[in-house]
């Protein structure tokens, strides 16, 4: 059973709080989702967080909204933009789930436009997300990776995978 962005971030506050600064870093995030073949789609979306939870907008009727309205299951992920990006990778898993509340979607229209000066002016899909689990990712100088995650239920972990020279080996 997921969590929504505030249950996580009263859980993890400091695994949250590098989560939403690597969002925050380029206004957009990368959605995962699933195919109705089956196969991975990855696509490129705004996001907002608001009212205890991330929200992510999609055009009406665009193959990733599909995707979720079918199997909610995804991957949100921090954009990546240089493979030396000593910041480091942030994800959740978790499920997207259809926002049908025209109360919230009043809202999340409102606090839009406050953010970026623009809100729809047509139907689109709004989804917000349940987190099952967030990790972060750090890339050390000598190729180890520091890992921290968070499970809901869980207290946060984290480990340094070594890079040994053909491979990584969890520690």
């Amino acid at each position: 059973m997921g969590v929504h962005w505030g249950e996580f971030a009263r859980a993890a506050p400091e695994l949250a709080q590098m989560g939403h600064e690597r969002f925050e870093r380029t206004g957009a995030i990368l959605v995962g989702s699933i195919r109705r073949d089956g196969t991975p789609r990855i696509s490129p979306v705004e996001h907002l967080f608001f009212d205890g939870r991330l929200f992510l907008g999609m055009m009406w009727q665009s193959r990733k909204a599909l995707d979720l309205l079918r199997d909610p299951r995804c991957l949100v992920h921090s954009m990546v933009v240089d493979k030396n990006d000593p910041a480091g990778e942030f994800k959740l898993r978790g499920q997207a789930r259809e926002v049908q509340d025209p109360e919230v979607v009043k809202r999340y229209c409102q606090a839009l436009l406050e953010k970026i000066n623009w809100r729809p002016d047509g139907p689109f899909h709004l989804f917000a997300v349940e987190i099952e689990r967030a990790t972060f990712i750090q890339y050390q100088q000598n190729g180890d990776q520091l890992v921290k995650e968070w499970r809901p239920g869980e207290a946060p972990s984290e480990r340094l995978r070594r890079w040994t020279g053909s491979g990584v080996v969890d520690d």
